[in-house]
């Protein structure tokens, strides 16, 4: 008989709440590195509280906020390769612009314009997933297609703990695993699948340990451990690359906010909850203090920095705003490559119609 008390998931972790750290291992990462890796995760912090306020102000429409969420974004994609493919859901906005998409993309998103869920042709990300757990069998075949071709990019898929109870998860780890195919499965495990918490989810003590199921490697990391998830997609992302095959991991977090801004998560959590986690395992806090015992991070450089992407935020949504939000005669021009008879009709009735209330 197996047990899960046999299973011993220990969890990775370099940098603990305080900052601090083996020294040696550490030292192994540059003063550049860390820097780039701060300013990228304050850059992303600066921006979901821009958003989440665009919002409240009726700029943009319903958004999804990862504050809290920041280590395991930006810590992940530093691990990747330019051309490597990202799987997002409609939280990992933090993910994609590091990954390459440009901010102002992200608006045109958010305000519902037609060209916002196209993604740049030079950029291997598909577009944002709504539906929970769909992306995951996306991946699986991109990393198959991938792997068919002889090519050596790796994909990541991000969903969170509530996408575990998807019957699509499931497959998307079986087939993976059965065709050793290229792809990390990289679950940011916030405690809440909008209000359901994660122990009411699942009857695993881990969401990394149902990786055994199906037979490949699982990791639990801190997901508020920049550095920890760093090297541990880093490890997965190059076993990956040379034949590994697929690696499950559960990036142990928090979401601070709510689940989007039409939810009201006092409902479900006390407000001590929220507050102790922003206080004590704040991922942007202890990456800080590593960065201050170095030498290498001032407040003057931080309130320069805080100024200057609120300056690009405000740049980018003033170019999105500009564009407009297109017509339906341009709707029906997206829907195939070639249009069939009875779309170019249908688009001819909308030209005529829009041209005659625009002439009234």
């Amino acid at each position: 008989m197996f047990d899960q008390d046999q299973l011993q998931f220990e969890m990775v972790q370099l940098l603990d709440e305080n900052g601090n750290g083996d020294e040696k291992t550490l030292a192994s990462f540059s003063d550049e590195f860390l820097v780039a890796l701060y300013r990228w995760m304050r850059k992303a912090r600066v921006i979901d509280e821009r958003l989440l306020k665009m919002q409240r102000q009726g700029r943009i429409g319903t958004y999804a906020p990862f504050g809290g969420q920041e280590a395991a974004q930006i810590g992940s994609v530093f691990a990747l390769e330019s051309n490597d493919w990202i799987f997002p859901t409609y939280r990992e906005i933090a993910a994609c612009l590091a990954h390459g998409l440009p901010l102002a993309q992200i608006f045109r998103y958010l305000r519902g314009h037609l060209s916002g869920g196209r993604t740049p042709e030079h950029l291997n990300i598909f577009p944002i997933q709504i539906i929970i757990g769909a992306q995951t069998l996306h991946a699986t075949g991109c990393a198959w297609a991938t792997k068919l071709k002889g090519e050596t990019q790796v994909s990541v898929c991000y969903f969170g703990d509530g996408a575990t109870s998807q019957g699509d998860f499931h497959e998307a780890l079986n087939f993976a695993s059965v065709y050793q195919v290229p792809v990390i499965f990289f679950c940011q495990n916030n405690q809440y699948a909008i209000s359901v918490p994660v122990h009411k989810q699942t009857a695993s003590r881990t969401i990394a340990q149902k990786a055994v199921a199906y037979g490949m490697k699982g990791v639990l990391v801190d997901g508020n451990d920049a550095l920890a998830v760093y090297k541990t997609v880093k490890e997965a992302a190059d076993a990956a690359r040379n034949g590994g095959g697929p690696v499950l991991i559960e990036a142990f977090t928090y979401r601070l906010g709510p689940h989007t801004t039409s939810d009201d998560p006092a409902k479900y959590r006390n407000a001590e909850e929220a507050e102790k986690w922003r206080r004590k395992k704040d991922p942007l806090h202890r990456l800080r203090v590593l960065l201050e015992k170095r030498g290498i991070w001032t407040e003057g450089e931080e309130e320069e920095w805080v100024a200057q992407v609120n300056g690009e935020v405000t740049a980018a949504y003033e170019e999105a705003a500009a564009d407009g939000s297109g017509s339906i005669v341009d709707a029906l021009s997206c829907v195939y490559g070639k249009p069939s008879k009875l779309l170019q009709e249908q688009k001819q009735e909308a030209a005529r119609r829009k041209q005659g209330k625009e002439g009234k």
